[in-house]
């Protein structure tokens, strides 16, 4: 698995030199033509927006980013996510693509780009890539954390990026439960509405974890893919374990259960952020530069 890092690899130093161009360069010029694909690194506020998906008269990440593209290329451009979070997700580590006839260099995407997005959305790295590189279907494994305040009153500083729960939580017990949820399941018990009814509702979870930091009780998870609201729905049962409202045997019992819904309520939009995706190709970035 290769995780997504700054420009510091050989491969991708000179993936870049070969890629940056200037107009009076035609040979340059000719190897950009080739390369019509650019995948841009991401980091967004999602409290102001709908989720990531373009929605009809509401404010979206794809909305804003293609709004920005319209304005740098004079093209209509649609872009595509590599996980396309909810309404009030956050990310730090989302990646972008899209095609474009534009001989821009990938720096002038970041700061064209950047100049007219607003304010709670920036892209912190760009790259051209190959047309065959897909930024869903390519990558090998999405990383979430989930973040708690878990403190008898409010923080007005926090209060957009995590969900308060003010009883005191055994973090140990619900770092016990998290750990079935590692491995191949069905985990239609932690879907919820499209997600619920998908054919396929099984995932392979690579890690799941709950652990203090700076704080903050973190629940950390990396798995293949996600269903609709799986992390939210997860972390909402794992508070139960914590407030010892739900044994660590119960938890189990949800997921063997695979019923749609199961786990009862969905965690706060809120808490949750896409850290980084990770690609198992020659495609490279990062989302935890700045963690």
């Amino acid at each position: 698995m290769i995780s997504l890092s700054p420009v510091n690899t050989k491969f991708e130093k000179n993936f870049v030199k070969e890629t940056v161009f200037s107009w009076r360069d035609m040979h340059r010029a000719e190897v950009v033509q080739k390369l019509t694909k650019v995948v841009l690194l991401m980091e967004y506020n999602g409290s102001g927006y709908y989720g990531f998906q373009l929605q009809s008269n509401l404010p979206t990440i794809q909305g804003e980013i293609e709004k920005a593209l319209l304005k740098l290329t004079d093209k209509r451009i649609r872009v595509a996510a590599a996980s396309r979070t909810d309404s009030g997700v956050h990310a730090l580590g989302q990646i972008v693509s899209f095609k474009t006839e534009s001989f821009l260099t990938p720096e002038t995407f970041v700061s064209g780009l950047n100049h007219y997005l607003p304010k709670d959305i920036v892209v912190k790295m760009a790259h051209r890539v190959s047309d065959s590189f897909n930024v869903r279907h390519c990558a090998f494994s999405r990383e979430y954390n989930y973040y708690i305040l878990n403190n008898p009153v409010r923080s007005p500083i926090r209060a957009g990026f995590c969900h308060l729960v003010t009883g005191k939580l055994d973090i140990l017990a619900m770092n016990r439960a998290a750990q079935a949820l590692v491995g191949e399941h069905d985990f239609a018990s932690f879907a919820t509405g499209a997600g619920a009814k998908l054919e396929n509702t099984c995932r392979k979870v690579y890690k799941a974890r709950v652990e203090k930091d700076r704080g903050l009780v973190v629940f950390n998870m990396v798995a293949n893919s996600f269903l609709i609201h799986q992390v939210r729905n997860t972390v909402g049962a794992l508070i139960k374990v914590g407030l010892e409202k739900m044994t660590t045997r119960e938890f189990r019992s949800i997921i063997e259960a695979k019923r749609p819904a199961l786990a009862g309520a969905t965690a706060p939009a809120c808490g949750l952020c896409l850290i980084k995706v990770n690609y198992t190709g020659h495609f490279q970035g990062s989302g935890n530069e700045n963690l």
